[in-house]
């Protein structure tokens, strides 16, 4: 069966794992139902990289940020460099941004405070703050309840109270293909938890390539594949699951397909 309408939140085709055969790969993307890919940035280069791929790439578009990784390196000077990125009209979003108490690449106080001037901007320019939480939950939804930004928590991997907490500020919810792994044992009920309307798929490609695939390079038009198990935990059909979130993300996003 032929899919349609799949519109990836959440792609990292920047990754020196597409370097390959990038322009291959994303030019054969629209051929298998992919309707929009959200390119995600993580640092000030890898926002001009999205950029690059948004201009070349008609149903492609980007965010500018700085992932807390990056945090420890990000300029000094990062609301004035978010300010000349986000001039370029499809540009609809700022981050990833977020907490990684996982492997702590930057200093928890810096990660906090990168996260929190990107918050703040987002909020000021009345853009949509694309946030990434591992192992930081509590830390995160502090920052989120403080800002207040509209936006996406995206690879969601928190318990059913989180998403709750998370649904309550207005904010969307980002699932990958790990809620298909055999380890994902709360991803049902978590699921089932969100409303059709708050819910978004992606990739975070090249990672998390789903179940049956995994283990392979990540790509969108596997998202299929994330959409069959959501549809699963909902008692729906896939494509109705696709047709959702790609008009979720549109609205998130402003973007008019």
């Amino acid at each position: 069966m032929q899919f349609n309408q799949i519109f990836d939140s959440h792609a990292h085709y920047s990754n020196t794992r597409f370097d390959a055969d990038r322009d291959e790969l994303l030019t054969a993307l629209p051929g298998k139902g992919v309707a929009a890919v959200l390119e995600a940035a993580y640092t000030v280069g890898s926002s001009h990289m999205a950029q690059g791929f948004a201009k070349r790439y008609p149903f492609i578009w980007c965010s500018a940020g700085i992932h807390p990784h990056d945090a420890k390196d990000a300029p000094e000077d990062l609301e004035q460099q978010l300010e000349k990125l986000t001039a370029y009209e499809k540009c609809v979003a700022i981050g990833e941004a977020g907490l990684d108490y996982h492997y702590d690449h930057s200093p928890r106080e810096v990660q906090r405070d990168i996260f929190c001037r990107q918050a703040a901007f987002a909020v000021e320019n009345g853009l949509p703050l694309i946030v990434h939480d591992r192992d930081a939950h509590a830390d995160t939804l502090e920052i989120l309840k403080k800002y207040k930004p509209k936006g996406v928590v995206h690879c969601f991997s928190g318990s059913v109270e989180t998403a709750r907490e998370i649904l309550r500020l207005g904010m969307y919810i980002g699932f990958t293909g790990a809620v298909t792994f055999g380890s994902a044992k709360r991803a049902p009920l978590v699921i089932e938890a969100v409303p059709l309307d708050r819910l978004l798929v992606e990739t975070d490609c090249p990672y998390m390539a789903p179940v049956p695939l995994r283990g392979r390079r990540c790509e969108s038009s596997m998202i299929v594949h994330i959409a069959q198990f959501i549809a699963g935990a909902k008692n729906m059909e896939a494509q109705e699951i696709l047709s959702q979130t790609c008009q979720n993300a549109c609205e998130l996003f402003g973007i008019k397909l």
